[in-house]
């Protein structure tokens, strides 16, 4: 949407007092994100109300799940763009879109949708299921998003320069029964091979040396388009790329971690040594009633198979408490699997009852303290295991991406090595520049750990990263 706006000739600015025109992205996965995106819909339309902007507009996934209830309970709100919509973002906003450029022939695949669910039957069986049904929301609308951008989507960096995100698929076909994400962003859709390497290239040439892959999966990249270990075939394609110095993609689903894709980590260098698989639970009981299947010994094989394939790789995943019939024995069945498999990096959510997912209607809810109880058990548990972890990098030398001063304190900067996921992990922090009077901000270092606390370390300076020469 900014690309868009860019190019149509708008101003960004982050001062929302300045601004002629707002827009609210927001989110609706969870109740803690609706009542963060409904905080910030109401702050804005004060903006408005007090004469400063003239437009106020709502983008998202709050806006495919509540469209008329927020056209109808906040007056202020002058346009709705949902997830599939994105491209009338323009319209909204009052600006005309550029005189389009005659278009070349694409060099690239173009699949119909028929076409591409012959190769990939699953979103159509959910769907007769009733996986996307959105019947039960009052005012959404009937049809699912289709919107998927490329490479000659406009857009601008949100980003640190040196940093980016490319989306490589949207929507979900995966039947999670906590899970409104597949009824906001419709069936599972890959981008084009080449249109993704495209922009990556594109990137690349702009100074961006980390790019991170993302999507709702994007582990089941390319079934679509009759790919067989798409993801691996891409990874492979992308760190061929000269100049980019990290790769790493996000969102893995357990039983889509092939020995492909494991290969491909390991045989490039600047592919990073990480895997983020959220596992949501380690109880067979509960993950068969949130539709995942497996269970910690399922797990544990898959954890002891990633870390002998690449050794050294650093391991997150993300945890849900309180699932509706958790029981104490299930949860304690949880606590003995992070126990045992010591994650680098561990996110607890306490199970939020959506409505529209299949888990809303489920019986044996488990207490709100209880969860909160929960929670903090399973954060005891993993705060001791990353402090024993992180004591054990003093004394190494890591490549560490500089990305500046701390916001905390300007006696110190802050980075990331290649362990580190952009925004959800720890920080290093650089306490000794070493020979440079000063670092710049987006360059790799090569630094030496010399303290650790129970997330994050402290680093001085050794030399500039030969992997950023």
């Amino acid at each position: 949407m900014m690309g868009l706006l860019d190019r149509a000739g708008a101003e960004m600015t982050s001062d929302a007092a300045s601004a002629e025109i707002l827009v609210v992205n927001t989110c609706s996965f969870i109740d803690a994100a609706k009542q963060e995106s409904v905080d910030a819909i109401l702050e804005m339309a004060q903006h408005k109300t007090a004469g400063t902007a003239r437009k106020l507009i709502v983008a998202g996934c709050l806006v495919e799940r509540y469209r008329d209830e927020i056209r109808k309970n906040i007056p202020e709100v002058d346009a709705v763009v949902g997830t599939g919509e994105l491209e009338q973002i323009l319209a909204a906003a009052g600006l005309q879109s550029p005189v389009p450029q005659a278009a070349e022939p694409s060099p690239f695949t173009i699949l119909t949708a028929a076409q591409a669910s012959a190769f990939r039957p699953e979103g159509d069986l959910r769907e007769s299921q009733g996986r996307f049904s959105r019947t039960g929301w009052d005012g959404a609308e009937a049809h699912l998003p289709q919107y998927l951008y490329d490479h000659t989507t406009p857009r601008l960096l949100a980003t640190k320069k040196a940093s980016a995100y490319i989306k490589i698929a949207e929507g979900c076909d995966h039947p999670c029964s906590f899970c409104v994400i597949p009824n906001l962003r419709g069936k599972f859709r890959s981008r084009r091979f080449e249109s993704v390497i495209a922009e990556a290239e594109s990137l690349v040439a702009q100074g961006v040396r980390e790019i991170t892959l993302i999507g709702q999966d994007t582990t089941c990249y390319g079934e679509d388009m009759g790919m067989k270990d798409g993801l691996a075939q891409l990874l492979d394609r992308l760190a061929a790329i000269p100049g980019l110095v990290w790769l790493r993609f996000l969102y893995a689903y357990p039983n889509k971690i092939t020995g492909k894709l494991l290969e491909t980590i390991a045989r490039h260098d600047n592919i990073s040594k990480y895997l983020d698989v959220p596992l949501q639970h380690a109880s067979g009981p509960v993950l068969k009633s949130m539709k995942r299947g497996a269970n910690a010994e399922i797990f544990l094989k898959t954890i002891e198979k990633v870390r002998q394939t690449v050794p050294g790789i650093a391991l997150r995943t993300s945890f849900i408490v309180g699932f509706p019939g958790e029981t104490e024995e299930d949860f304690e069945t949880l606590c003995n699997f992070v126990r045992e498999a010591k994650f680098d990096w561990l996110g607890v959510f306490g199970y939020s009852d959506e409505d529209g997912s299949k888990a809303f209607g489920l019986d044996q809810k488990v207490p709100d303290r209880v969860i909160a109880q929960r929670k903090q058990k399973l954060m005891r548990i993993q705060k001791g295991i990353s402090k024993k972890a992180k004591a054990a990098w003093v004394g190494r030398e890591l490549d560490v991406l500089v990305e500046g001063e701390s916001e905390e304190t300007p006696l110190l900067w802050e980075g990331r090595t290649q362990l580190h996921a952009p925004e959800i992990d720890g920080t290093v922090y650089i306490n000794d520049f070493g020979p440079f009077e000063q670092l710049t901000a987006g360059q790799f270092y090569r630094c030496e750990i010399t303290e650790a606390h129970d997330y994050d370390v402290v680093a001085r300076v050794v030399s500039v990263a030969s992997a950023s020469n």
